[in-house]
C-alpha cells in the first residue's frame, strides 16, 4: 500500500503543478505534452482525480502507515 501512497502523492503533485500553471499562466502542461483532451491527457486527468479521491478517503490510514514505519526505523 505504501507504493500506492507514493504514486498517489506524485500524481497529486503533477496535478497541483498543472493547475498552478493554468491559474498563473493559462498554460496546461498536460495538454501541451499529450494534446488537448487527447486520450492520454484524459487518462492523466482521471488518474490525478482518482489519486485525490484515494488520498482524501485514506488520509488517516496513510498517516498511520507512514508514522508506524518512521517509528520502526527510529
Amino acid at each position: 500500500m505504501k507504493n500506492l501512497d507514493v504514486v498517489a502523492a506524485v500524481l497529486l503533485v503533477v496535478g497541483g503543478l498543472n493547475w498552478g500553471l493554468v491559474g498563473a499562466a493559462n498554460f496546461d502542461l498536460v495538454a501541451t505534452i499529450f494534446g488537448a483532451m487527447s486520450p492520454l491527457s484524459r487518462i492523466v486527468y482521471i488518474l490525478v482525480g482518482l489519486a485525490a479521491i484515494y488520498q482524501a478517503l485514506q488520509w488517516k490510514a496513510i498517516q498511520r502507515r507512514w508514522l508506524s514505519t518512521a517509528r520502526a526505523h527510529a
